[in-house]
């Protein structure tokens, strides 16, 4: 793995999207769940089959690019609205970041921590891969200046407080179904979806400034473009917060459809809580 992993990382962009474009289609055509999936996800949004086909070669750069992005040379980065960020930080606060699984979602983190880590590092939640293989690949490609990592449990949820604590960023997929007990029924494109409660709860520390942001993947390999807009502030009832969160990530969505992840099963039973 770690061999495939190096091999990959040494190739250009633009053939490693050329190459995930191809993965993205033969996983459409080979397997029928994931094909219905998505089709029936881009549906449930309202979207056209030809937005949902647009999407299945995105869903496949979105693995194949992960080589170069996590053990190859850095990638070109755009930004749009880092000004948001900026006046946070000298305001003194923690920053929040709101991210869906729209574009490249890694960049995003990436991007933040070669521009703003080196004063403000940021932290992410970090569910360890089941292979162990993968396990230590993601591990190591995450441990890189400005960029720190947090458990998936109570310590780790305590390390994102002190971060914004500290005026430091944390970053989250509010979109990510959590195990049962920690999250609400709440809308998601017309039906409701399990939906985190940690973003809410985090949003409200004190001195914290929310922001939702994606990484855009540009075209024919030319990198990436990260957007970051203004949110909130949060209504104090769990229920409501969460549907917020819901409808700003469908804003986000809006923008580029054919990036968001659909065969991503966001409407599941929500898993048991470990």
């Amino acid at each position: 793995m770690h061999f495939l992993f190096r091999t990959f990382s040494l190739l250009p962009l633009p053939a490693l999207h050329a190459l995930g474009w191809v993965l993205g289609w033969a996983s459409f055509l080979l397997s029928s769940r994931y094909r219905r999936r998505l089709l029936a996800h881009a549906k449930q949004a309202g979207y056209s089959t030809r937005v949902a086909l647009g999407s299945v070669g995105e869903a496949g750069k979105l693995v194949a690019e992960l080589p170069r992005l996590w053990l190859g040379r850095p990638v070109h980065v755009g930004w749009d609205g880092a000004a948001h960020i900026e006046a946070a930080q000298a305001g003194g606060a923690g920053v929040l970041f709101l991210t869906p699984h729209l574009g490249c979602f890694e960049i995003t983190a990436q991007a933040y921590a070669r521009r703003f880590g080196a004063r403000h590092p940021m932290t992410v939640l970090f569910r360890p891969a089941r292979q162990a293989a993968l396990r230590d690949l993601v591990a190591l490609a995450r441990r890189r200046p400005g960029l720190h990592t947090a458990p998936t449990t109570l310590a780790g949820v305590k390390q994102l407080l002190q971060a914004l604590k500290a005026g430091n960023a944390v970053g989250l997929l509010p979109d990510q179904v959590p195990p049962d007990g920690q999250g609400v029924w709440a809308p998601f494109f017309g039906r409701d979806a399990y939906t985190m409660t940690l973003s809410a709860r985090l949003a409200r520390a004190d001195n914290t400034q929310v922001l939702i942001s994606w990484g855009e993947r540009l075209s024919w390999g030319r990198g990436y473009r990260v957007h970051v807009r203004p949110f909130g502030p949060l209504d104090s009832d769990p229920v409501h917060a969460a549907g917020q969160i819901n409808r700003a990530m469908e804003a986000l969505v809006r923008e580029c459809p054919t990036q968001y992840l659909w065969s991503y099963d966001r409407y599941k039973t929500p898993p048991p809580a470990r």
